[in-house]
Parts: structure tokens; sequence; C-alpha cells
């Protein structure tokens, strides 16, 4: 636990006292429901709703651990601004899905609902600490919630291109080269049920100990992995719709529904890279640095809803948004309302794997941030316990999120800025989290909107979103020393990361030279080439391999060999003050 000076501008509001005697579950109800304590207790509320000026001194709310004694109107706020927190990283995801495979709006709304669905339902599960057998748990015991992995977003994407360019999925190509996708909902199936088939690579990565992954896949690996899915989805998807679409307007075609974003018939229709388009999309970009500058604690969680409210505004009153998506939109929904053939798509089964694995290690790095915001030791059998529970909880998660009609479900990281900010990571408000996330998810209505956001202003919102993703793998590669083989082997694998980025069709060709390869061999080919063509998975193999066959710096050998005996000496002094 951090400590505060005496000299500190900011002074802590006093920390909740424990409860010497436990109370039987009615009785805690009882109390919470019929009494101001209960409902209100002393938390200063105006803290958290008043708008802050950059300058200004506050007093800093108590600090909630996971099961302390937390008052209702304060769980259902913090649980509110999580879930608000969440929204613009679940509903992205399916749009994105959609949009790359020219779904129907109301299978799109579908898709939106059962991401928020998904996602509340499967955090319950990540939040508990289910005891299984001998030392190993399902869940962290946190308040640790799943939304859709940018890693599956990101992979997908180069997946679907491959179906329509071998002809899986429909197409046509006009006189003059324009390429115009059919719908593909199969496409969206043959994901979903390659992802539950790998799921099972992460559950059994979830048996072994969380120092022999960390040894295998250590800091300049995953941050090379993070840092390249944020930038390729920075250009492949959020700088795209920020200019007016990512559907194939951004070609501006000289014919076709595609020659003004998002198509013809759409209201206000525009080419892409409009004034108009950049403008909404830059309201909304500058609304969210307006709400961190000068926004209150709990409208700095929600900065990127206040980005897509702003926007959406604006664009209404000047007649951007097409609202048949709304009226279309059931008002009540659920899962498996619309269903999806679930089949396997072979090429794509070595991204996926490479996915989970990915995955994995996020779900390590966001765990072990979790537990230090909410001030638990990251050390130890207890902690590792977490990290074990947590993964095989992710994924479980990964199959059973295909069950749902949703693509992997894995550890969120966003809401762990929450907890930095309202100093609450009490497990009560992330269950009303997950309860706000699946009523959100049955309101079709809601999803109807969600789905008739104008494409600048998601792209304005979802530009900054991802390039947040990137910053993290920044900061994950900042806890790496930088020695002489540590930029050799970044080096080596930002060679194909930042090439596929600026040449995405360089890898695209590369068997066109062999003659009637057999469906096997064709498979292979194809799964290579997503590999390829993947920036974070290229880049993330290089780093590994490399880093597995490069041998250490001497130096550095020693000063690790130095780190562990005086681990070991320490051990052995308080062992003997025990004794």
């Amino acid at each position: 636990m951090s400590h505060v000076s005496m000299s500190s501008v900011t002074k802590e509001q006093p920390s909740p006292a424990a409860n010497p005697n436990p109370r039987s579950a009615f009785s805690v109800v009882r109390q919470k429901v019929t009494t101001k304590h209960g409902w209100f207790s002393d938390y200063d509320y105006r803290w958290l709703c008043l708008p802050s000026l950059p300058t200004a001194r506050s007093k800093q709310p108590p600090f909630y651990g996971i099961d302390d004694e937390l008052p209702l109107v304060l769980a259902i706020a913090s649980g509110l601004q999580h879930a608000l927190a969440m929204l613009a990283g679940l509903i992205a995801p399916p749009i994105i899905f959609a949009s790359a495979l020219m779904l129907d709006s109301d299978t799109s709304s579908y898709m939106i609902s059962a991401s928020l669905i998904g996602s509340g339902i499967l955090s319950l599960v990540q939040m508990s600490r289910v005891k299984l057998w001998g030392r190993y748990r399902l869940g962290t015991g946190l308040l640790s919630v799943v939304g859709t992995s940018f890693a599956t977003l990101s992979t997908a994407s180069a997946i679907f291109d491959m179906m329509y360019a071998n002809g899986t999925c429909p197409s046509t190509t006009a006189a003059d080269g324009t390429v115009t996708r059919g719908p593909c909902p199969d496409a969206y199936g043959m994901l979903l049920g390659t992802s539950l088939i790998c799921a099972f690579l992460e559950i059994g990565l979830s048996f072994l100990p969380p120092r022999v992954l960390q040894r295998i896949f250590p800091p300049i690996v995953t941050g090379t992995c993070i840092l390249m899915i944020g930038s390729s989805l920075v250009g492949s998807s959020g700088i795209l719709d920020w200019g007016g679409g990512s559907n194939g307007c951004q070609a501006r075609p000289t014919s076709g529904i595609y020659q003004l974003c998002p198509t013809v018939g759409s209201p206000h229709a525009l080419p892409w890279g409009s004034p108009q388009f950049i403008g909404l999309g830059f309201l909304s970009f500058v609304s969210i640095i307006l709400t961190e500058l000068f926004g209150s604690p709990f409208l700095k969680n929600a900065s990127i809803i206040v980005g897509l409210a702003v926007g959406c505004i604006v664009a209404g009153a000047a007649g951007y948004i097409d609202g048949s998506t709304i009226t279309s939109a059931p008002a009540i929904t659920f899962l498996w309302v619309y269903r999806f053939k679930i089949n396997v798509y072979p090429p794509a089964i070595l991204p996926m794997l490479a996915v989970y694995v990915s995955t994995t290690m996020e779900a390590i790095g966001d765990i072990t941030a979790s537990s230090e915001v909410s001030r638990i030791p990251v050390e130890g059998e207890d902690f590792d316990s977490r990290i074990q529970g947590g993964v095989l909880s992710d994924g479980i998660g990964g199959f059973i999120s295909a069950l749902f009609t949703v693509t992997p479900l894995s550890v969120f990281a966003q809401n762990n800025g929450v907890i930095s900010v309202t100093r609450c990571a009490n497990r009560t408000a992330g269950r009303w989290c997950c309860a706000f996330l699946i009523i959100f998810g049955c309101l079709g209505k809601i999803s109807g909107f969600f789905l008739a956001i104008p494409n600048p202003v998601l792209g304005g919102v979802t530009t900054f979103l991802f390039a947040s993703v990137a910053v993290s793998g920044l900061r994950v590669l900042s806890y790496i020393e930088y020695t002489r083989r540590d930029r050799f082997i970044l080096a080596a694998a930002l060679s194909f990361g930042v090439g596929d980025l600026l040449v995405p069709t360089i890898f695209t060709y590369l068997f066109d030279g062999v003659n009637n390869p057999n469906k096997g061999l064709q498979g292979l080919f194809e799964s290579i080439t997503i590999v390829l063509s993947t920036p974070f998975l290229i880049s993330g193999i290089v780093a590994l391999v490399l880093n597995l066959i490069l041998p250490r710096d001497r130096s550095q050998q020693d000063e690790d060999e130095e780190v562990v005996n005086v681990a070991q000496d320490l051990e052995i002094q308080v062992l003997e003050r025990e004794r």
C-alpha cells in the first residue's frame, strides 16, 4: 500500500473500517436498503461528480478493497463507470466485423448486443474465484472484466481478406477494377468455430506456472505484439472510419455504391476524406481531451462515451445520422436471436492459436496491473493462483463466447484506470458493472443506436482507443533494459511489423508461383500468408524466436545472477528470523 506524505498536496479521506463482526447475508442486505449509511455512508460524492480544474487540489476518497463494505449508491455509480469505460471497446469490434463482412443492420445490431451480454456474463465468472482441485482455481477474485480482444480484431481482418480473395466469400469486380464485397455471415461462423477449438490452447497454458510463461514471453515479445496490434488497428480501421468509412469507399472508386461514404444512398454522403467528415471526427477527439482536462472523475472514466455523445449530437443536428437502424432494432433481445453456421476454417487455425497465446500474455499483464491497483501482493502463491485462475477463465471464456456468437473475450485493461481514479477495487462494483452490461445488451434499441453512430464520429474515438493500445505496448517495452541484444531483437521484429503496416500486400503473392497445389497445401499457404500479413503475429514470432536463440550479454547474465543471489540471501535471513 502506498503511503501519502504529510507534505503532499492531496489528502485522503479515512479508509473504510473493516467490520469485526460478520453478519448474515439477510442482515447485510436489510442494513443496505433500509439505512442512510447503507445507501450513502460518508463518502464525498461531490468529488466524484463535480468538474475539476487541472490545477485544483482535491481531497481523495478512501480506498475500497476487493471485499470491503461498500455503500449501495457508490457501488452502483462505480459499476456504471466501469460499464461506460468498457462500452467503446465492446461495441467497436462487432461494428468492424459486420462492416468487413457487409452484414445487414439487424445482424450487426444483434452482434453488438451479444458482445455486451457475453461480456457481462463472463466478467462475473472472471471476478469469481472458484476452487477446483488442489491449488487450481477459476477466476481472479479481482475486479477483472472481459471484452473482445483487439488481437482477434487485427487477425480477423487478414482472415476475412483471405476468404474474399480465395472465393470463400462472394465479391464482384467492376470494369474499373473496383472490388465490391458481398454479405458473408458464414465467414463469421468460421471465425467462431476456429476460435472455439483453439481456445483449448489457452486452457492448457493456464496450468503452466506463470513464471515459465513470463520467461518464454518476456516484455520484449508481449510489448512488441501490443504495440503492433494498436498501430495496425489505427491504420486499418480507426483513421479510415474518421475519413468516412473503411468499407471500400476509402479507395474513392469512380463507380458503384461506394463512390461516396458510407454509401451513395446514405444521409449526407460525401467522398472519403471530406472536411465535414474530418471535422466530425476531430470534434469527438477534442471532446475526449477536454473531458480529461475539466471533467469530474466520473466523466473522465467515461471520456470515450462523452466523445461519442458530443459527436452524435452534432452529427444528428446536421443530418448525418440514419435512424433506420434504431427503428428496426427490437426493443428486447438476447443471445441466439441470430445464429451463425459454426465451422472451422483450417487456414485460420495457426493465426488463432497465436491470438490465444497473445491473449494469455495480455491476461497475465492485466491481472498483475489489477492486483497492483487493488493493493493485492503481486508475488507468492496467492498471486500465482490468481494468474492461473484468470488465464483459465480466459480460455474457458474463449470457448463459451464462441457459443454465445461472440469472438474471444479476454481480460480488459481499461478498468484498471477506473480503479486507480475512483480508488474502488470492490467486486460489488464489478458485479453492478456486469448487470449494466447485460441490461444494455438486452435493450436492442441501444445496440441500434450504437450502429447508427456515423463513421467519422466512431473513427475519431476508436483512433484514440487503438492508439491507447499502442501506448500500452510502449509502456511494456519500457520495462526492458535496451541492451544491444534487446535493440537487435526489437529492430528485427519491427522490420516485419512496420513493413506490414506500410505495405500490407507485400506477402500476398508469395505463393503465386506454386502450380496447382492440392487443397491441404493451399490451406497451409493461406495460413502462412495470414500470419505474415498480420503485423503483430509476424513481429511477435520474430521477437519470440530471436529472444530464445540469441545469447544474453555476459554482463546481463551477471546482473541476473546477482539479483537471484540477493533474493536468496533475503529469503534465508527471513527464515532465520522466523526460527
